[in-house]
């Protein structure tokens, strides 16, 4: 089976050799390493990429225009977003170009890997080969068993936090959840921290591709499917 050719964009070179380093070593061809929009967008277009994983803050440029750029030629070309950054406003341009997924720094590899996956089905083809015992829309379920976030057939990496938020939420379908709730529930002998919880909160919607999860200003949040 050919390899699938990956580009990586990102402007902090050690970074990027790692992570194309790992990716080789999963038997996947990187195609390129570049540091900057314009050099992305002339790889891509010139070059057979299969998948881009793109910082979306990179030197002089920014990868969710460059995302756009390549999108209106090549439409139905995957990408995944990589960013340490989580303000609203850069969430919800990136969430505009229908990216694969969005990995918040530090992310594992298991996450890495599990969203190329994803990124290079067939989608001509049945997705699913995983499915979950609860169906939340046509990419995302849950195995209540297995307690393991399903997308597209393929497991989604949650740590230990990530899944008892998300099974706090599934256990109460379209109401509200109190963050004092998830507090107590979560951190039982710890003092509460907004910041701590938005954080967790922005990493769980990061992997649900900032679906279902709304927020509920001062109260809580509601998990809608």
């Amino acid at each position: 089976m050919n390899k699938k050719n990956i580009l990586i964009v990102e402007d902090e070179s050690i970074v990027a050799m790692e992570i194309g380093s790992y990716l080789s070593q999963c038997n996947y061809n990187i195609i390129g390493i570049c540091s900057n929009g314009d050099e992305a967008y002339s790889t891509a277009i010139n070059l057979e990429v299969d998948l881009i994983l793109m910082d979306i803050f990179l030197f002089k440029s920014n990868g969710i225009e460059t995302a756009v750029k390549i999108k209106d030629k090549k439409s139905d070309m995957p990408i995944i977003f990589l960013t340490a950054y989580m303000d609203e406003e850069t969430i919800d341009k990136a969430v505009a170009t229908n990216p694969v997924a969005y990995l918040i720094k530090p992310f594992n590899r298991q996450e890495l890997l599990a969203s190329i996956k994803i990124g290079l089905k067939d989608k001509s083809t049945p997705c699913c080969t995983i499915v979950g015992d609860i169906y939340l829309d046509e990419e995302f379920s849950f195995d209540s068993r297995a307690s393991q976030l399903i997308c597209c057939g393929e497991v989604v990496h949650l740590s230990k936090k990530e899944k008892m938020l998300l099974t706090l939420f599934l256990d109460n379908i379209g109401g509200l959840t109190l963050a004092t709730t998830i507090e107590y529930e979560l951190w039982p002998d710890k003092p509460s921290s907004d910041t701590r919880l938005r954080t967790l909160i922005s990493r769980l919607r990061a992997k649900l591709k900032h679906k279902f999860i709304e927020t509920c200003s001062a109260e809580g949040y509601i998990f809608r499917v």
